[in-house]
């Protein structure tokens, strides 16, 4: 940091000049990101559009369903193998739940990550966005 003398009404001070005025602004505060929270959220998310409750999808998984419940809430770190077992009782790819794991995180940290899913996943997994487009277009529901 550099010092530079400033006079006020006849009165010298040393200002720090340089990168004290730089920091402030690239210092920005970011949430922290917990990623066991936000797998769990991804899971909860899942399994509540699909109707199903804990019991099913932890008998299921073949996982107990106080672990289960502790995963969903974050408040544990699922292995790999059991983050398996339990998208496999979703019926979700594990690949398709990291991804909404990470645009979540993404936004998290206010970055912006272009949209990368090729077409035949999507179809096959998610929303089939040029059918919704075409079905809402032609006017039938």
């Amino acid at each position: 940091m550099v010092k530079q003398p400033v006079t006020v009404n006849g009165v010298v001070r040393w200002r720090d000049v340089g990168l004290a005025e730089i920091a402030p602004e690239e210092k920005k505060e970011r949430k922290m990101v917990v990623l066991r929270h936000e797998i769990g959220d991804v899971l909860r998310d899942v399994r509540q559009r699909q109707g199903r409750t804990l019991r099913e999808v932890s008998h299921n998984a073949r996982v107990s369903l106080g672990y289960l419940s502790e995963v969903e809430r974050g408040q544990k770190e699922a292995s790999s193998e059991l983050l398996s077992s339990i998208c496999s009782a979703l019926d979700v790819p594990l690949s398709a739940m990291l991804r909404e794991v990470s645009d979540r995180v993404a936004v998290a940290e206010g970055v912006s990550v272009p949209d990368t899913v090729p077409q035949e996943f999507s179809q096959r997994y998610g929303r089939d966005l040029t059918e919704e487009l075409g079905i809402e277009l032609s006017g039938s529901h």
